[in-house]
């Protein structure tokens, strides 16, 4: 899927689930999209600012954090979105069509409790490096806004395992996403 058609994704899911599907798609992909340039226009400009002036921006370092833990943590709902997570099947692929529908909901649902697991750890943490009162040395704000991140993804990637799970549920195929079936491409060759 081309980053054009994830700003044009609308999800299959009925009535509130799929408006708030295709919201947080269209949050995720600008904040994804955001991320990267900005990383990228920041490297650049240190890069010419030490060379070309003898010195780097000294807060260039502390921006790339931020935006290295934004855009993994969009990144992770994202590819649970798009149906483009890791995935290890040659036990689930040998199994029947039935088989392999009960394991993908299991799957999802023991996921979803996984990433709602980390979403309380990473609050949990959040906390306490509130409670430490910590700031970047460079851009002078406290360092827990630079994790809110972490778990708004992992509740994210859980809501999007939960949504997967109940189109597993509610329908006749078998999807990886609320939007890929599971299946490969054609296009995928032996080496």
């Amino acid at each position: 899927m081309s980053d054009s058609e994830s700003l044009d994704y609308h999800s299959e899911l009925p009535g509130v689930l799929g408006k708030v599907d295709t919201l947080i798609s269209k949050a995720e992909a600008v904040m994804l999209a955001t991320g990267v340039l900005l990383m990228a226009l920041n490297t650049c400009v240190n890069v010419v600012a030490r060379f070309g002036f003898g010195q780097g921006l000294f807060f260039s370092g502390e921006i790339n954090r931020i935006l290295i833990i934004l855009i993994t943590f969009a990144g992770i709902g994202y590819a649970a979105r798009h149906g483009r997570h890791i995935r290890m099947s040659a036990v689930y692929d040998m199994l029947p069509f039935q088989g392999r529908k009960i394991v993908m909901i299991l799957v999802c649902f023991i996921t979803a409790a996984i990433m709602f697991l980390l979403t309380y750890f990473a609050y949990l943490y959040i906390v306490s490096v509130y409670e430490r009162g910590r700031i970047l040395p460079a851009l002078g704000f406290e360092i827990w806004w630079i994790y809110v991140w972490v778990p708004l993804g992992f509740a994210v990637t859980g809501l999007q395992y939960l949504l997967t799970a109940y189109k597993n549920l509610t329908s006749k195929d078998i999807y990886l996403s609320t939007g890929v079936l599971d299946g490969y491409a054609d296009t995928e060759s032996e080496v």
